[in-house]
């Protein structure tokens, strides 16, 4: 393993947390702010809204010394802390004590928004020992237990099966042992610290088993790709609990850098505060989903704003979520290049939980060229080729043949295979697929295990630039011609027959039968005429065969928020499918059309939406296993919704 240094007099650490005590010990770290964090904009960030670096690591040594007079090394411990910085306390914490944490969205406390099946499902998996939550939740979920043990006996005995910490006593309970940094007895390398849940884009989400060393040689290959360092400012909204929100945490602490942070909900209201915030702390670095660019071009409110943007020191846009059209880079670039955007800064990436989060990045220091290439109007997440600069890399990418296992060559489209030492352990309580993802063997050569990741790329050009294409599960086959096509193509497609009608990035194509494809799409308004409808729909269809000659049997129109998506911002096909076929959208208008192009109904809802609601409770109640349900199943748990 090679470990990349930015001062000599400086050794790189094995696990992440111990960076913090010596950070702490320099004088030039003492006082500088670790995190800061501005959820309403930066009138609001005061004192108690900055952890310095000695701040941070003295909270860390007390939460820690405190969470081991309950609890024991080893133990699992479910996070339900508000995002905020004693969210990054408490993570911290957990790896200094040597607990496994399980970072979870903390759904609300009345558990009446249909919102919790997720905290199920991980209290099922972990069997955790504790949940730390604030005070109030605590007392809140106290209540409900007291209240509501008749009605859901499988959650209340779960919520009762564990014992709560309050995070405000364990920020009151200031306790100082002195922790000697020779004398760490935090978690070590090969143990596990995290169990990290997959997005849930592709099917029910999975827990990840995370060491501390591999989760520290991610961020540590991650800090050398991105050039980051002690000078370095992130800015960052994305959600703190699992992926790429919280290895960005690790990343700041290992560069010695300033995190500053906001809440996904505060950015989904105002996102011209992420623009605010880049341009007040002259941030050097942020990572954004995708979906980010078009959403703040239409509602960043440019104009509008007592901060003026500037983006002149913006060095990193780290822009993740597949697939990345080049359209709406471009389309981004030229509204802020005026406001000292340098398109330079643009950071095409690509990772997954499977890998702890980072992979690769198609962006190089001290490049010249203005623009990358493009592949079927995306562009690449990677740049393979390392001999130019001398480099060994230290995560090997292949595109392999999904049927074979044997490499293809460039310009072959197949499964991308990832080898590293970020490579997560597997998943819990699950060898059959952990065999499955995680131990992926090339035919015929003697290597090392790969992580089969699910996604398909290509690698094209003198420099190897990878293209992620989409994910394996999404291709729609056709039976005519037997040609592949990837969903996302015809939503694009079907998005930009209308999109003054239609919301960005909501739709969903996928097969409902052997010879229909059915479309699902958002109406931005969902008032409209019969007649307007039918020709919007018949609109749909004669674009997507245009673009990608492709025949949609079925267009459904659904209200804003019907479309899932995981908590990133990636469309859940598979869920929305499962909805459509379950009646479970709320739809203003579905057409199936026959051979003739003639639409031959146009029910107001496939099944009555009463109806559908409750077939899906009644299989939710029934529901006793805490493994992972097959993707018929998927539905009885479903993921957050995001209509962002």
């Amino acid at each position: 393993m090679v470990y990349e240094n930015y001062d000599p007099y400086f050794p790189d650490q094995p696990v992440v947390d111990q960076y913090l005590p010596v950070w702490a010990n320099l004088p030039a770290f003492r006082s500088k702010p670790a995190f800061i964090w501005a959820e309403n904009g930066l009138n609001n960030v005061t004192e108690s809204s900055i952890l310095t670096y000695e701040q941070l690591n003295n909270s860390v040594q007390s939460i820690s010394s405190q969470l081991l007079l309950p609890l024991q090394r080893g133990d699992t411990v479910v996070i339900l802390c508000s995002p905020g910085l004693e969210f990054v306390e408490v993570i911290f914490g957990c790896q200094r004590s040597g607990l496994l944490g399980v970072p979870v969205i903390p759904p609300n406390p009345s558990f009446s928004n249909n919102d919790y099946h997720h905290l199920v499902r991980v209290l099922s998996q972990t069997k955790p020992k504790a949940a730390i939550a604030h005070s109030d939740y605590i007392t809140r979920v106290r209540k409900y237990i007291s209240t509501q043990s008749s009605t859901n006996e499988r959650l209340c005995k779960l919520l009762q099966n564990v014992h709560w910490i309050s995070i405000n006593e364990l920020k009151e309970k200031r306790v100082n042992l002195g922790l000697s940094f020779s004398t760490y007895n935090g978690c070590k390398q090969d143990d596990v610290y995290l169990i990290q849940y997959t997005s849930g884009a592709t099917g029910i989400p999975k827990p990840v088993l995370v060491t501390a060393g591999a989760a520290a040689h991610n961020v540590r290959v991650a800090r050398k790709a991105y050039d980051l360092h002690p000078n370095s400012v992130i800015t960052s909204w994305l959600p703190q609990y699992h992926d790429c929100g919280l290895m960005f945490l690790l990343l700041t602490i290992v560069s010695g850098a300033t995190s500053v942070l906001i809440s996904p909900s505060a950015f989904i209201r105002r996102p011209r505060l992420w623009l605010e915030l880049i341009s007040e702390f002259k941030a050097t670095c942020t990572p954004v989903p995708s979906f980010t660019l078009p959403l703040v071009v239409k509602r960043g409110g440019i104009e509008k704003g007592i901060i003026p943007i500037n983006l002149w020191s913006m060095k990193n846009l780290i822009i993740i979520n597949e697939p990345l059209y080049k359209a709406s880079v471009d389309e981004f670039v030229q509204v802020f290049r005026p406001f000292g955007l340098n398109p330079l800064s643009i950071s095409p990436s690509y990772g997954l939980a499977e890998n702890c989060t980072f992979v690769s990045t198609a962006w190089r220091s001290g490049d010249n060229a203005n623009h990358f290439p493009t592949y079927k109007n995306l562009l690449p997440s990677a740049r393979l080729d390392s001999s130019a600069r001398g480099e060994k890399e230290d995560i090997e990418v292949m595109i392999v043949n999904e049927e074979t296992c044997e490499p293809v060559v460039d310009g072959v489209e197949g499964e991308i295979w990832v080898a590293s030492p970020s490579n997560g352990s597997g998943y819990l309580d699950h060898p059959s697929l952990t065999r499955d993802i995680f131990q992926g063997r090339i035919k015929n050569i003697v290597s090392r295990c790969y992580v089969r990741t699910g996604d398909r790329g290509v690698v094209k050009g003198e420099d190897r630039f990878l293209f992620v294409t989409g994910r394996s599960s999404d291709v729609i086959k056709l039976q005519e011609s037997g040609r592949e096509v990837h969903s996302h193509y015809i939503e694009t497609a079907a998005y930009n027959s209308c999109p003054n009608l239609l919301r960005a990035g909501c739709l969903a194509a996928f097969r409902v039968s052997r010879r229909t494809i059915a479309i699902v799409a958002e109406m931005q308004r969902s008032e409209g005429k019969i007649e307007l409808l039918r020709e919007l729909s018949e609109g749909i269809r004669k674009a997507v065969m245009k673009e990608e000659k492709v025949e949609i049997g079925m267009v459904v129109l659904v209200k804003s928020g019907n479309v899932p998506k995981t908590t990133s911002g990636k469309i859940q096909r598979w869920l929305a499918k499962d909805n459509l076929l379950r009646g479970r959208m709320n739809t203003v208008l579905q057409i199936k059309y026959k051979d003739n192009d003639q639409y031959s109904r146009t029910p107001k809802t496939m099944f009555r939406e009463s109806e559908g609601k409750t077939r899906g409770k009644e299989m939710m109640d029934n529901e006793t296993d805490g493994g992972f349900p097959s993707q018929a199943n998927d539905a009885i748990y479903p993921s957050f919704l995001s209509s962002l």
